[in-house]
């Protein structure tokens, strides 16, 4: 699947609650619903089974399956490493739409959503999240020198610049809440198409990710990026964080997780693991699930 296609993006506000699509794995064994201690005996099951099934939506660079046909990105590279260190020696690829991550969860098709989810109130009502592994300000793409002076959402407001962003981006929210129409966003497929409208003319501004918008104009001539800031939500300036995502009743598996997670942070080993894939230091970060969960 192509970068943000079609199928809301990780990062879109919406809780996830669509239908469950094809899923890109048949025939695995299920887990058993019931829990058969307080926490949920998950983690000694796959310990067991040697291996973990993790939902993934196809997104580059946070969780996909590459050109040799190898399942790659920084949430399942991540993965691997901390359920190695776990006793699951093999990580097993589950691709579904992004709409499809939650129910798949819940509904035993997969054990872990490993695909950079943004960790936000409404879906810390359907799952647990482990504590991000990064966080993310928002970053525009703009003509070459920035003609308009675009460096916030208010300033696309008060320069009534042309505006776009992605299929479910939660950037469409945040331009809202700045006052934005959102009857005059135009809404494309991804950062490639977005590149390609600001490089057209057929728009002053697209809104990402900072690190998908700084990747996506690496090669452009006539596009740039804009330096990283964080969106107003709420009246607040706000930092997103991306995180793994468990059934409610699996709380052992999610801490155990998390104490592999903390130790890595503290080795400096999850930057090296994440920068291959273009993050930077700024991108690493000490939030946790409770605060971007709104406890």
């Amino acid at each position: 699947m192509a970068p943000g296609a079609s199928a809301p993006t990780r990062r879109s506000l919406l809780a996830g609650v669509a239908a469950l699509g094809a899923l890109g794995a048949t025939g695995c064994s299920r887990v058993a619903t019931a829990s058969r201690t307080e926490g949920g005996d998950l983690l000694d099951r796959l310990r067991a089974a040697g291996v973990v099934r993790l939902g993934i939506a196809g997104e580059i660079p946070f969780g996909f399956i590459d050109k040799n046909g190898e399942l790659t990105g920084e949430a399942p590279e991540l993965a691997k490493v901390i359920f190695k260190r776990l006793g699951v020696d093999r990580v097993q690829p589950v691709p579904t739409e992004f709409g499809s991550l939650i129910p798949g969860l819940n509904s035993q098709q997969f054990d872990v959503v490993a695909a950079g989810m943004y960790v936000n109130p409404e879906r810390c009502e359907q799952v647990i999240f482990s504590d991000p592994d990064y966080q993310m300000l928002d970053a525009f793409i703009v003509r070459k020198g920035n003609p308009k002076g675009l460096r916030s959402y208010k300033d696309v407001v008060a320069k009534k610049a042309k505006f776009a962003t992605g299929t479910g981006y939660a950037e469409i929210q945040y331009a809202v809440e700045a006052g934005y129409e959102e009857s005059d966003i135009l809404i494309v497929p991804d950062q490639v198409a977005g590149l390609n409208a600001v490089e057209a003319g057929r728009v002053d501004v697209f809104a990402g990710t900072a690190l998908t918008v700084r990747e996506v104009v690496k090669k452009s001539a006539k596009a740039e990026a804009t330096e990283p800031f964080k969106p107003i939500v709420g009246g607040k300036p706000h930092v997103d964080g991306g995180a793994f995502a468990f059934r409610p009743t699996e709380a052992n598996l999610r801490d155990a997780f998390n104490e592999e997670l903390r130790r890595l942070k503290k080795s400096g080993e999850l930057f090296r693991i994440l920068k291959p894939f273009g993050f930077t230091e700024a991108e690493m970060t000490d939030l946790t699930a409770k605060e971007l969960c709104g406890g």
